[in-house]
């Protein structure tokens, strides 16, 4: 009895001791609060209004787990993020009793399954696709999905690693952002597409200018297959890269040539490109000096100024177009951007994509570039779409953050990412293991694929790239559908092709102004 008394007086004493505590702080919270002046709520409710903030900062994670449908968040839906996560576990996508999805929503995409589809032995591989057929190195590129630009710096070095792991074991390309080269990129074996943003991380001289010397040690890499120049981005068009400095260490720094303790934040273009004709030059000049296939990355606001483009190019020769073209979505995700850049500008890739294919086949341009889409396409129907409307590859850096293991925490910028994925905090970074997350990376890659070619084969066709906008109806606001090539008839390939679009209204315009007689 004397032990269990005593046991009963401490535990007495420490509760006593920790509701003193409790008053203390209240007390001191209440005097904080009703003495700022910053927050009325505090202010005229002390401690209790606190917990408005409290709640307003957990509220987007309460709807996410608790309270949202699988079709209701943004960016990205619950059912989106499950499908990711099944497909980089390896396991079957198959689901029950019906799709979830509502078919009725303007906009919403419906493939047209054949009523006599291809049998099993018809089945075809999507085959390489040649990029850059007047360099003195061409890149066969071996898939139709890739990973999208994702900087070291933005990302962190065990999700390099992983990412670069992941696309040598499916057999696909890393794109490296516009944060250089760095060593992770490279240790996996991939393939290398190397963005050179408006700063020229990783390609810059003291000075911050383009260096050749950089730029043909970077072309010695048998990795690095092409070089993409970054005009804009779809997150943040009219504004360059920007990294917190909070997400800027050593080795950071070293690889982009940026001094520590400031945010590094790139031009909002690049400084000696004024016109269409000075970013020919600057394709020929990196071409001339890498050898290697070069193309372009911009979110388009408008068609109209892609047609000067277009005209250089035809005057120029077919040899100065750029080898290719990424088409990003004004929908496109960032680490960091501002809200008024991320919600009302660029066009999204719906509309962009469009346009910009187009304009390329108008232009007798249809085997001489190249264009990829890149934006918010992180399933199979995504992809599927894409290629229909024309785009010739795919990529996706959300999609690959999701199989990594992001769990939309939107902490990207704030170096607190809870999953490792775009923090420098070693602590953090201990969560993801590099070895587990490189086979989830290549099973979502080979998901992807080989599910956009399930859903070619169900149109008719013997491999993704046969699809074509007759084989998609779009839902429209009365809910009926109609097909695509309706709704924005397509140009076809060789003379053939040119001669119907003279017939169409829409194109005849076009034609006259790219100097088409």
């Amino acid at each position: 009895m004397g032990w269990a008394y005593y046991a009963l007086q401490v535990l007495a004493g420490l509760f006593a001791l920790f509701l003193g505590s409790l008053v203390l702080l209240v007390g001191v919270l209440f005097v904080i609060d009703r003495s700022q002046t910053g927050d009325a709520i505090r202010r005229n409710y002390p401690v209790i209004g606190r917990f408005r903030g409290l709640f307003t900062e957990l509220g987007e994670f309460f709807r996410q787990y608790f309270f949202a449908m699988d079709r209701e968040e943004m960016p990205f839906n619950r059912a989106q993020r499950d499908w990711v996560d099944r497909a980089s576990a390896g396991k079957g996508n198959t689901v029950a009793f019906g799709s979830t999805r509502n078919l009725n929503i303007p906009g919403t995409p419906i493939f047209m399954n054949a009523v006599f589809p291809p049998l099993d032995d018809q089945y075809a591989s999507t085959e390489p696709l040649l990029i850059g057929p007047h360099c003195r190195v061409p890149y066969a590129a071996p898939s139709i999905f890739n990973i999208s630009g994702m900087s070291y710096g933005a990302i962190s070095k065990p999700a390099v690693r992983a990412l670069s792991r992941g696309a040598k074991r499916a057999g696909i390309w890393l794109n490296t952002g516009e944060g250089g080269l760095s060593p992770y990129h490279l240790e996996g074996g991939c393939d290398i597409v190397f963005q050179i943003g408006t700063a020229k991380f990783g390609v810059r001289d003291a000075d911050g200018n383009l260096s050749d010397d950089k730029l043909r040690e970077l072309a010695s890499h048998p990795q690095v297959k092409m070089f993409e120049i970054k005009l804009s981005q779809g997150a943040k068009p009219g504004k360059g890269g920007i990294l917190p400095a909070a997400k800027i260490d050593e080795e950071v720094a070293q690889i982009r040539g940026v001094p520590m303790g400031r945010d590094a934040i790139s031009p909002n273009r690049h400084r000696e490109v004024n016109d269409f004709d000075d970013l020919l030059d600057l394709i020929a000049h990196i071409r001339e000096v890498t050898g290697k296939p070069v193309g372009i990355k911009s979110c388009i606001g408008s068609a109209e100024p892609w047609f000067d483009l277009f005209r250089a190019i035809r005057a120029r020769g077919v040899q100065s177009a750029p080898d290719f073209i990424t088409v990003d979505g004004g929908e496109g995700g960032t680490g960091a951007a501002p809200m008024p850049l991320i919600d009302l500008v660029g066009l999204p890739l719906r509309d962009a994509l469009i346009r910009m294919v187009d304009l390329r086949d108008l232009a007798g341009l249809h085997d001489r570039i190249r264009i990829i889409a890149s934006g918010k396409l992180v399933a199979p129907g995504d992809v599927a779409w894409a290629i229909c409307l024309g785009a010739d590859i795919v990529t996706s850096a959300r999609g690959f953050m999701f199989s990594l293991g992001c769990i939309q925490a939107l902490k990207c910028n704030r170096n607190t990412c809870p999953t490792g994925i775009t923090t420098h905090d070693p602590r953090l970074q201990q969560g993801l293991v590099v070895e587990t997350k490189e086979m989830r990376v290549a099973a979502y890659a080979r998901s992807v694929i080989g599910e956009v070619e399930t859903i070619a084969h169900s149109v008719g066709v013997a491999e993704p790239r046969q699809m074509r906008r007759r084989h998609v109806r779009i839902v429209q606001d009365d809910g009926t559908s109609i097909q695509m090539n309706e709704l924005h008839p397509s140009v076809h390939l060789g003379l053939e092709g040119l001669a119907k679009a003279r017939g169409h209204k829409r194109f005849e315009e076009a034609l006259k102004r790219l100097g088409e007689t």
